[in-house]
């Protein structure tokens, strides 16, 4: 795996996470099954259960890296999986929560292939439905039998005020023309890294494992959580409609100060400030402009940048998880190198 992450092929999915899939799966249906009836049968169709009109489909629920990581941290604190079933729940619905609402925000009219919630339903109904997939991540945690159940739901409060806040940044930047590369760190660990840092340590809280363990599961989550957020900024650039599911040149549509975008226009000299002026304007362009703004982004630096800073941050991941038992710990670390390697 070389510097600039550029594998002739995709890594394959872990087994692990089919593993963690099948665990939690029926857990977070039951779950679902807890709310009222409008918001179960968004939730059902959002999550890839059911087609719009309320019929069971073999549907695609995305990766389900964070459910994964919530029943790994407990078994890497010595506890069953089941120990981390409820925590895995919590940060699926909390994760989902957070997709439905960023679908909104952004105008998207498409996810994984399907149309999005809002532009299905609404956006009142998206607004509550995510809403109430937040109210019941909480309410699992606290119902899950643990002796460290409040524990752990500080822990999934305290994760869903930073996803909010580094959401709430990814917004206010779009009405800014200086936005810093390390501010977009920041954002991007609140936005994705806080919540997986929070999935990584879940399980292990509710493990009550000693305070050395949790800390190492919550660097590692939020090293991989960066790097997640690295990969998923050169895809929304680069990557390939028909595997990731969103319009080619997605983010620069958007105008985003994602990651490569905004080390590029602080890092390319003469480039970077024609990158700058384009992000400044209102104007979009068509599918030759974009492709010509993509390659700024690149001839700067941006994408070789993102793609090193991502492996960069899976190697401290696997550095602070290198006390951990053998068997969860290659398994975690396993599912870091997929993030950087993945195609969608």
């Amino acid at each position: 795996m070389t510097a600039t992450m550029r594998p002739t092929a995709a890594p394959a999915a872990p087994g692990s996470l089919a593993r963690c899939r099948d665990t939690v799966t029926p857990a977070l249906r039951a779950a679902v099954e807890r709310l009222d009836e409008s918001s179960r049968a968004i939730s059902a169709y959002h999550l890839g259960w059911t087609d719009a009109n309320g019929v069971p489909v073999q549907g695609n629920g995305g990766k389900a890296v964070r459910p994964a990581l919530a029943v790994l941290s407990a078994q890497a604190a010595g506890a069953s999986p089941e120990t981390g079933v409820p925590g895995a729940v919590a940060v699926e619905l909390v994760h989902n929560f957070s997709l439905v609402h960023d679908d909104l925000m952004d105008g998207d009219t498409e996810r994984r292939h399907r149309p999005t919630v809002w532009s299905l339903y609404g956006a009142p109904s998206a607004i509550l439905t995510g809403d109430a997939m937040l109210a019941l991540a909480q309410e699992v945690v606290l119902d899950s039998g643990s002796p460290h159940a409040i524990a752990a739901g500080r822990l999934l409060a305290e994760t869903t005020r930073r996803l909010i806040h580094g959401q709430f940044l990814d917004v206010s930047f779009e009405q800014r023309d200086d936005v810093t590369l390390p501010e977009c760190v920041t954002m991007a660990g609140g936005k994705t890294g806080a919540l997986l840092s929070g999935s990584a340590a879940i399980g292990a809280v509710l493990a009550g494992a000693p305070a050395a363990v949790v800390g190492a599961l919550t660097r590692y989550g939020e090293e991989i959580g960066l790097a997640f957020q690295l990969v998923d900024d050169v895809l929304g650039i680069w990557g390939d409609p028909a595997v990731t599911g969103k319009p080619v040149f997605s983010d620069l549509r958007a105008h985003k100060k994602s990651l490569p975008i905004t080390y590029a226009t602080g890092h390319g000299g003469a480039t970077a400030r024609e990158l700058a002026g384009w992000l400044a304007g209102a104007e979009t362009g068509d599918e030759t402009e974009l492709a010509r703004v993509a390659g700024l982004v690149e001839s700067a630096g941006g994408r070789e940048w993102a793609m090193a800073e991502a492996a960069r941050r899976v190697a401290t991941a696997e550095t602070a998880i290198a006390g951990l038992p053998a068997g969860p710990r290659a398994e975690l670390i396993e599912i870091a190198r997929f993030i950087v390697g993945r195609e969608a």
